[in-house]
């Protein structure tokens, strides 16, 4: 059948384009994935509801276009797995990545196939794209529950491995159904020829890319614009090359293409990234109305209880699972654990690679299969994405995980520096800002900001006073400072309550408060002193979060109580020491023969991993 044609076909495409951005504006709104939305907009167009869209509303055209929006999706994913991040997740990441992904892939694979009667090979198909997390559905999750850095860490580093690596496993999995491969020795070498071709036109389309980025003159007038351009159709280039020589070898090629570019050092990289991130939100919307397209009613009832009963496996049992066998040893706390099971929501990866391989399954007809595969993918993409992604907050807060939030009341210079420093260290930082302008700055900075004036009550209260541990003003006004100290001591009573002066002359009535008054006029000259006496201590200090830290914290590990700073020390991790130690209001620099006692807080000193491991050491439910 021959596509469309264009006065048929551009108001569709423009109303998808539309629904798309639509999706994410919403999604950005409510802070939940844009999937669940255009989930929604996908089966109000589609043939079940308004029949805006069809199967033949693009005619031939359906798999070309969900192709290229697969190699643009997985290419923009793989440009964000950096080795340097793997470098820094925790220890259970390798595990969440290999035996969890083993695990997800089999017990998929055997849920599929005995309660919903498919074949073994299209049960495989199904259990490889149901493998993938993805940080598009991952992400919004985080920014809407501040969880500890370890936490965000596995489950944002285990998403984009997994976008990338389930792609891959369930194209070499569609090309042995397709050429009716089943043996073992047969599917290895199916595996490595995709993959050998995918490696070797991606590394040297993301080689030409490097090479053209870096020493070729792009314009000096338009060189960001004309980068984005070039990256975006060497990611088509090399799908369609890598397609062409080996069929389905194209997702390995763009993977490859993704992952080598973004670990390189090439310019304008933001500018590539956030671009790349704008193109793929709008095939999103191809790809998620294509797949609502393919859907029909009829499938979901005749997959009924059973497709359900599937997904509650996926996510209730095979999930868990995975997540405590690969975090088993490592400085999860019970909570972390229970909140990352419940948070491995499926949408990108296995919507739009579903959407390919039920179009080519369809075309040697295997309609039933495709059948299949669209109505499970989409069942658990459905229960995994709304229960995970609209519940997040609440189980977060059930399992007590999230840290206790810092109040910075005031999103000027000084605001947004110690946000940047707190957040560093995995605080729950919010801006509290008046002034629009300011807020819109704050946020484009990547900032949670309330918008609100910080003297009124309910605005604090809106912004998560009640659950404030620190609250700091740091307004350059002394009186709307002091204003912020006395609420926040009266009303919410935080552990610290801290405030900006910016006339030393104030500082009194602060004091008399109990507030911790910062002097700027004070804490300049004593910065400027610090680095005439203490040049090699300033030169560290500046480094703090950076590469070295400093923390304090209250010692809670048991078998730490009653044992000597002699004996901790060989205990803690190499470059961290224990540097002073606070009990019943005095500080001290402890010697090697200092006793530690229950209630003790203890300042650890040296590289910013290390005093982060060591912090776990010493108060395990940090």
């Amino acid at each position: 059948m021959a596509a469309p044609s264009g006065p048929s076909l551009l108001p569709l495409v423009a109303a998808i384009i539309g629904i798309g951005v639509i999706a994410q504006i919403l999604a950005d709104r409510f802070q939940v994935p844009s999937v669940v939305f255009l989930i929604v907009a996908g089966v109000l167009l589609g043939p079940e509801v308004f029949g805006v869209v069809g199967p033949d509303s693009f005619g031939n055209a359906l798999g070309a276009i969900v192709g290229l929006s697969v190699a643009i999706i997985v290419f923009e994913g793989s440009f964000h797995l950096r080795v340097a991040k793997l470098r820094e997740a925790p220890a259970a990441t390798l595990k969440l990545i290999t035996i969890g992904a083993a695990i997800a892939l089999s017990g998929t694979a055997a849920a599929v196939h005995f309660l919903l009667e498919a074949p073994w090979d299209i049960s495989f198909l199904i259990g490889a794209l149901l493998v993938a997390t993805g940080p598009t559905v991952v992400t919004p999750i985080l920014e809407v529950v501040p969880v500890r850095d370890r936490v965000a860490a596995a489950l944002e580093t285990e998403g984009i491995v997994n976008d990338v690596t389930a792609a891959i496993l369930a194209v070499v999995i569609f090309n042995a159904i397709n050429l009716g491969v089943d043996d073992p020795p047969s599917l290895l070498t199916l595996f490595a020829e995709r993959l050998g071709v995918g490696i070797l036109v991606g590394g040297l389309v993301a080689g030409l890319l490097f090479y053209g980025l870096r020493y070729v003159d792009l314009s000096p007038g338009n060189a960001p614009r004309n980068a984005r351009l070039l990256v975006l159709a060497g990611a088509l280039v090399a799908y369609g090359a890598a397609d062409t020589i080996a069929t389905e070898s194209g997702v390995a090629a763009v993977a490859t293409a993704g992952i080598l570019l973004g670990n390189a050092d090439v310019p304008y990289e933001d500018e590539i990234s956030a671009f790349k991130g704008d193109v793929t939100l709008v095939v999103l919307s191809f790809v998620f109305i294509a797949l609502a397209a393919l859907l029909r009613f009829d499938i979901l009832r005749a997959i009924g209880l059973r497709g359900l009963l599937v997904a509650g496996i996926v996510a209730l049992v095979l999930r868990p699972a995975l997540v405590f066998i690969s975090a088993t040893g490592d400085r999860f706390t019970s909570g972390e654990k229970w909140f990352m099971s419940f948070v491995g929501p499926r949408g990108i990866i296995p919507a739009s690679v579903a959407t390919l391989f039920a179009i080519g399954l369809r075309d040697v007809g295997r309609t039933a299969s495709a059948d299949l595969l669209v109505g499970t993918v989409f069942l658990v993409i459905l229960v995994t994405v709304v229960l995970e992604g609209g519940f997040a907050r609440q189980i977060a807060e059930h399992l007590d995980i999230i840290p206790m939030r810092v109040l910075i009341i005031g999103g000027g210079r000084v605001g947004r520096t110690l946000a940047g420093r707190l957040e560093g260290r995995g605080e729950n930082v919010v801006l509290v800002e008046k002034d629009r302008s300011v807020v819109e700055t704050a946020r484009n900075a990547g900032f949670t900001v309330h918008h609100g004036n910080g003297t009124d009550t309910e605005v604090l209260r809106s912004a998560g006073g009640e659950s404030a541990r620190i609250v700091v003003g740091a307004t350059g006004d002394d009186d709307v400072n002091l204003l912020v100290s006395q609420l926040a001591k009266s009303k919410f009573d935080p552990e610290t309550v801290l405030a900006r002066v910016n006339n030393p002359d104030n500082a009194e009535p602060f004091e008399e408060l109990g507030v911790r008054a910062i002097s700027a006029t004070l804490a300049t000259a004593q910065s400027m002193d610090n680095y005439i006496e203490r040049p090699s201590m300033m030169d560290w200090m500046s480094e703090i979060g950076h590469s070295g830290d400093i923390q304090e914290i209250e010692v809670t590990a048991e078998e730490l109580i009653g044992q000597s700073i002699r004996d901790i020390g060989p205990q803690l991790p190499d470059d961290s020491l224990i540097a002073l130690v606070r009990r019943e209001g005095e500080t001290r620099v402890p010697d090697s023969e200092f006793t530690l006692e229950r209630g003790d807080r203890i300042t650890i000193i040296g590289g910013r991993e290390e005093v982060r491991e060591a912090i776990r050491f010493v108060h395990p439910d940090k």
